[in-house]
């Protein structure tokens, strides 16, 4: 009893911070400023509008979360083979970006992708057409790669350094190639990292406001700039409450997969 009592502050967090929130997302969602029951504010947040931004914020998240996969998994392996300290690599390439303020690593992809940027003078200066990549659904994409990177290279590569490298040997001394030891050894054995990774980008990318705000210039409007605009411009809370609810929905059976 004594050691579960450590857990009585998070447990109070969590009725503050969570629980308490949530029921008043759905006490606004289904009930009017009268206290009436109804279903309107749900069918406010289907329409036309909103529902083309549902489907450009899971276009984009899975979008992200694919190329942080076809990042992060090949640098995990080659991580794995090249034997090296395991902290230290981590703290190098994970960590020690992250330091840097989150508004700021956003605000620098701006310099870098806006017309006047360092990378349209790298363009223009090997005598290349200048590319406009500020304010789209490109520089979008980008922001939310390189923020969310890290979240899926901690769990694929913490997952595949602990494969056995026995089994491997096993499976070359019994005649497989470098394609068959990959496709049913080592990919079956990270899976469990790779669905974690995944689940850990695609909610985030899914839900994501601030990237869009800043990288997309109000022109890209995701669902999350919907609830942020529903919530603090137009003041509409039960629009808001309607639509945060839909878009828990969604990431719900990712959460249970991620538990299994």
């Amino acid at each position: 009893m004594k050691r579960k009592a450590f857990a009585i502050p998070y447990l109070y967090w969590m009725i503050v911070f969570a629980v308490i929130p949530l029921f008043m997302l759905v006490r606004y969602a289904l009930f009017d400023d009268r206290g009436n029951m109804t279903t309107a504010f749900f069918a406010e947040a289907l329409t036309a509008v909103h529902f083309r931004s549902f489907l450009l914020s899971f276009l984009l998240a899975f979008l992200c979360t694919f190329i942080c996969l076809l990042l992060a998994y090949p640098l995990s392996l080659v991580l794995k083979s090249l034997h090296i300290n395991e902290t230290g690599v981590m703290i190098l390439i994970v960590i020690a970006p992250m330091w840097m303020n989150y508004v700021l690593r956003i605000m620098s992809w701006q310099l870098l992708l806006s017309r006047n940027g360092v990378i349209n003078l790298i363009l223009t200066t090997l005598g290349l057409p200048p590319q406009d990549l500020g304010n789209s659904a490109a520089a979008i994409v980008i922001g939310m790669v390189y923020d969310y990177l890290p979240f899926m290279l901690l769990p694929v590569y913490h997952t595949i350094l602990s494969i056995d490298e026995r089994l491997i040997d096993a499976a070359h001394d019994l005649g497989a190639g470098r394609l068959a030891v990959f496709s049913r050894v080592i990919w079956p054995l990270s899976l469990p990292g790779v669905i974690s990774g995944v689940i850990m980008v695609f909610i985030p990318s899914l839900t994501t406001f601030a990237i869009s705000d800043m990288l997309g210039g109000g022109k890209v409007m995701l669902i999350g700039n919907i609830i942020e605009q529903e919530f603090i411009t137009s003041m509409d809370w039960h629009t808001g409450s309607a639509l945060s609810l839909l878009l828990l929905i969604f990431t719900i059976p990712g959460l249970f997969m991620q538990s299994k």
